[in-house]
């Protein structure tokens, strides 16, 4: 059997214990083994046994019988580049980071390396896994929080989700906003999201009369998908650059930016501070 599409899958059991992935992938398709390897280093080969599924990076890796081999390749998704991610501090247990416009927060079965997550994993030393704590869209830029074990993961979800972390945005919308909407007096979007309640808080920075736009600085009290672009839009200011719910044929970047991080360590209990404004 072979493929020549630019996206397809392949899935193989596995038959016979000592097999070599790479082999057994370079007999199903049309692709030479040394593109298979770079392949499995972006993260678009799994192995799976039962309930459990992996994904699969040492080429040289022997399989085992009752294993099934899965091959996902997306030539646009493969051949994707990314601007790296800014390390802004490494705690070990966790690290904080600045992420690009254009880089994933974590990967699909397609691939995985153009997220922070993998970028973390193959440049901190010592190196570890990383755990995704919380969600930046690809289209957005700024602070991120990546764990490095299970039980970091667990604690930094738990301050999200209790809403122990004070989370700042920077948007740039379309139009002149409300300039009575002050850090005292904000103004506030409740508006569920995909059945949810979600809720976000607008203050009015700058109006800019040349390209009729306004900055804006935003906290959300909640992390629904898209909240802050969909909360936007509802008032009639989508941000600048959103392709989903403001101008669909613009070129610009998204003008959302997460700028400021604030909590309290889970394992030291000191406090954790990160502006992107400060200078």
């Amino acid at each position: 059997m072979s493929y020549h599409t630019d996206r397809f899958e392949i899935h193989l059991p596995v038959e016979k214990s000592g097999t070599n992935a790479v082999d057994l992938l370079a007999d199903a398709c049309a692709l030479s083994k040394q593109h298979l390897k770079r392949i499995m280093l972006k993260g678009a080969v799994w192995v799976s046994v039962g309930k459990r599924t992996q994904r699969l990076r040492r080429a040289k890796r022997l399989l085992k019988a009752g294993e099934t081999l899965h091959l996902y390749y997306d030539k646009v998704v493969l051949e994707r580049e990314m601007t790296p991610p800014e390390l802004m501090a490494d705690f070990g247990h966790y690290s904080v980071w600045n992420k690009p416009y254009g880089v994933l927060s974590q990967g699909s079965k397609w691939g995985d390396h153009c997220t922070v997550t993998r970028w973390a994993e193959q440049e901190l030393k010592p190196q570890r896994n990383a755990f995704v704590v919380h969600r930046l869209d690809r289209a957005a830029n700024g602070l991120i929080v990546i764990a490095h074990e299970k039980q970091a993961a667990a604690k930094l979800s738990a301050l999200f989700q209790q809403r122990d972390i004070d989370k700042r945005y920077r948007i740039w919308v379309e139009g002149e906003f409300s300039a009575a909407a002050t850090s005292d007096k904000p103004i506030t979007v409740d508006l569920p999201i995909d059945g949810r309640h979600a809720r976000s808080h607008f203050v009015f920075m700058q109006y800019d009369p040349v390209k009729e736009q306004s900055l804006l600085d935003v906290s959300i009290e909640t992390g629904r998908k898209h909240q802050i672009r969909r909360h936007a839009a509802s008032l009639g200011f989508p941000v600048i650059g959103d392709r989903l719910y403001g101008q669909r044929k613009t070129t610009e970047n998204l003008q959302l930016s997460a700028y400021y991080l604030a909590f309290i360590c889970p394992f030291t209990g000191q406090p954790r501070k990160f502006d992107l404004l400060a200078g």
